[in-house]
């Protein structure tokens, strides 16, 4: 789609790894799931290629407390917030929606522009956080030196809603435009995050399933000397009935064990966590909690199972850790992690605590807390054969970028 060739001087063919400048767009108006899976792609191409260097452009209000490894930075984009009746507002400079998308429009192609990258690399929305992509990647296909890439993960959401959301964001057209390659961050047997749009037969030949992402301890923390239950809700922001839920099983049964290591999330809202740090405190030790941990590989690692939601990263790291798992999903504002944790385990890679099924009790609770040593572990389900993802990736980006 993009002639070849590049354009900057510094580009040496002579190299056995020849210089090249990645690009990652993470539009992250909340969470940390774009950023965090942005990082692990980065920090894999980087390594692979000791020349290569690569710059994730990102909203996240917090992507300053996360370390990034050698050749890998950031910049941070005028970040927003959504409010409960779905619209946005600029989190920090009082400016309306529309401004705020504007500046970091230009942000982006300014970026682009000085940075000069020979591959972008799109999470998840192929025109950005309210089209503010679309201006670049117009100039970019003009241009035509720099591949472009859009990374889907596993699951985006039920097919129906999908193909409604893409239609009004002109998200398939832009797929069909703009894109050299479409990689999805998951196994095809496992799911395909684009039945029901209508892509060209062309485009569709232009989809790669990479399978998941591998994550690795690369950061040392402290952890507990004694067997705990890692509880988990990812950012947090959505996580306060499941971890209210966990607080009340080790409340209600006083011989529920091991005990649990807390993970708030940043997202968690002072008030709710004040809260819940009382009643964790009431608890003797029981329960441990803490509220950011940029490091919780290494809790992962350490611990004898998990309980979390049902997010991309927090899955990929159960699989990455062979550890049991008890996922609680989510189920609004969309469907995602239900459709992904309701799949896990139907291949027997993880239990889901089911709202309709099982119902979300305090009992419920405690006996699938209970279960979780006898619970097979991922690596039983053929968890490792699913967790080439970063490999795939290091492939398919050397190989775009082989005649750039």
């Amino acid at each position: 789609m993009k002639p070849t060739g590049g354009s900057s001087s510094d580009k040496d063919a002579g190299r056995s790894h020849p210089h090249h400048r990645v690009m990652l767009y993470s539009h992250d108006t909340f969470g940390l799931g774009h950023l965090r899976r942005s990082r692990a792609l980065a920090s894999a191409l980087t390594a692979h290629n000791p020349n290569a260097s690569a710059i994730i452009l990102t909203g996240s209000p917090v992507a300053g407390r996360f370390t990034f490894p050698e050749r890998v930075d950031h910049v941070r984009l005028p970040g927003v917030t959504k409010l409960p009746d779905g619209t946005y507002v600029s989190q920090n400079l009082g400016l309306d929606i529309d401004a705020t998308t504007s500046l970091r429009s230009g942000l982006i192609q300014s970026a682009i522009e000085q940075y000069d990258p020979d591959l972008l690399i799109v999470d998840k929305e192929p025109t950005g956080f309210r089209g503010e992509l679309l201006p670049t990647l117009e100039w970019l296909s003009v241009r035509g030196t720099t591949r472009c890439v859009l990374g889907l993960r596993d699951v985006l959401d039920e097919a129906t809603v999908l193909a409604t959301e893409w239609a009004r964001k002109g998200a398939t057209d832009a797929t069909e435009k703009y894109y050299d390659q479409i990689w999805v961050y998951g196994p095809r047997s496992v799911y395909d995050p684009t039945q029901g749009l209508p892509l060209s037969a062309a485009t569709r030949a232009r989809i790669h399933w990479t399978g998941y992402l591998r994550r690795e301890v690369t950061d040392v923390a402290d952890t507990p000397d004694t067997p705990y239950v890692l509880i988990t809700p990812g950012g947090g922001g959505d996580g306060a009935a499941m971890v209210d839920l966990v607080l009340q099983a080790y409340e209600q049964d006083p011989t529920l064990a091991p005990n649990a290591v807390l993970v708030y999330g940043p997202f968690l809202s002072g008030d709710v966590r004040d809260a819940f740090e009382t009643r964790v405190a009431q608890l003797n030790g029981r329960v441990s909690a803490v509220g950011f941990e940029s490091r919780i590989e290494a809790l992962f690692a350490g611990a004898e199972g998990v309980v979390c939601m049902g997010g991309y990263n927090t899955f990929c790291e159960v699989l990455s850790f062979d550890k049991r798992a008890v996922i609680v999903p989510r189920t609004v504002p969309r469907l995602e992690q239900w459709i992904r944790a309701a799949r896990a385990e139907e291949l027997g890679l993880v239990r889901m605590l089911d709202e309709k099924r099982d119902g979300l009790t305090p009992q419920t609770m405690v006996d699938f807390i209970r279960a979780l040593p006898t619970q097979r572990k991922p690596s039983d389900a053929g968890a490792n054969g699913l967790l080439d993802g970063l490999d795939v990736v290091v492939a398919r980006a050397s190989a775009l970028l082989a005649d750039t």
